[in-house]
């Protein structure tokens, strides 16, 4: 979609994160121009960052800026420099428990930060916004598979609140100056470079070390766990079509999937949810260890099931998440053992 030769056809916010460090090599080899930008916090292992920007900076096509995106003065002079065609925003406070001891993280950072980006997009007439939202935002929904055709006004986390605040910040500008916006809702994304807090690092990190790993709601819960190649794809297609406003809305029965502004919401999710005792199970096998199982209850913010719909997706994109869970846990593993030897 963007120019091919400016020379940041692609800003990406979140580069050194786990999906955009695969985002922007994905851009890379495809031949795209792509300029990342990062804060390089403190909230999990800084050197796991460092080692996946180090990946990006190996590439010519690849330009970095340590910026913050709460920082609206920093982030205007970059947007103003590099006049990227599209934007990919990926950088955000993320984690559920964390919202509940540390707030004011998710407001600077997924709602400041989001208007500053959205903004500076406004400014710079920037041909489409993508940015990532959760499966989060179906918090006390019960009706399996989650559709982007449901309502998402019950959030049971702050992270949620944020993400489903950040979509309808996107329609607003959407509606008032015609940015395409396009949000995905990311579920249990996991492989290989994935962020040290998330279950899968967790308990491999305390199965090598034959420690005990923490299983919440004694395990009983099942997660539409989606391997990173596959968001990634996602991302990359979605991209490449900017949303687009729809003839068939109707504004006496909004749909929350669509708009007469330019703007879309889609799922990535593998549409197959996995028990999280079966995932413990691909783990064992894919590292060659048995774990010691700690049942405990379930955590205040924690939804016990997910599952995606990829209707939408797969008709606006051609592109359905496919990867078996086996397998990617497998690769995860194979990873892990070759970083953390």
């Amino acid at each position: 979609m963007p120019d091919r030769t400016s020379r940041a056809a692609w800003l990406v916010t979140g580069a050194a994160g786990f999906i955009g460090m695969h985002v922007c090599q994905r851009l890379l080899e495809r031949g795209d121009a792509v300029l990342g930008i990062d804060n390089l916090n403190d909230y999990y292992d800084v050197a796991l960052k460092r080692a996946r920007l180090a990946r990006l900076q190996a590439h010519p096509g690849f330009r970095f800026s340590r910026t913050d995106i709460a920082d609206a003065p920093d982030l205007q002079q970059l947007f103003a420099e590099s006049t990227p065609a599209g934007v990919i925003h990926l950088a955000a406070q993320v984690g559920v428990r964390y919202s509940l001891q540390n707030p004011r993280a998710y407001v600077d950072a997924n709602l400041v930060g989001f208007a500053n980006v959205l903004e500076a997009c406004r400014q710079h007439q920037v041909a489409h916004l993508v940015y990532a939202s959760s499966s989060s935002v179906y918090g006390g929904n019960t009706a399996l598979p989650f559709s982007e055709h449901q309502n998402v006004d019950h959030p049971v986390s702050l992270y949620a609140a944020t993400k489903k605040a950040n979509e309808l910040m996107a329609h607003s500008y959407s509606h008032l100056y015609r940015l395409p916006t396009t949000a995905l809702r990311f579920f249990t994304v996991y492989g290989p470079w994935g962020r040290p807090d998330m279950a899968l690092f967790l308990f491999a990190r305390a199965m090598l070390a034959g420690q005990p790993i923490e299983l919440f709601n004694q395990g009983r819960m099942t997660r539409d766990f989606t391997y990173i190649d596959d968001i990634v794809e996602g991302v990359l297609r979605a991209a490449d079509k900017p949303a687009t406003a729809s003839d068939a809305f109707d504004p006496s029965r909004p749909d929350p999937a669509t708009s007469n502004a330019p703007y879309r919401v889609f799922n990535i999710g593998n549409s197959q949810p996995a028990s999280l005792l079966d995932y413990v199970s691909a783990l064992e096998a894919g590292l060659g260890v048995t774990a010691i199982r700690k049942l405990l209850p379930v955590q205040p913010g924690d939804m016990l099931d997910t599952a995606a719909s990829t209707e939408e997706l797969a008709r606006w994109t051609g592109f359905r998440p496919q990867t078996p869970v086996a397998e990617g846990v497998k690769r995860f593993a194979h990873w892990y053992r070759s970083h953390y030897p």
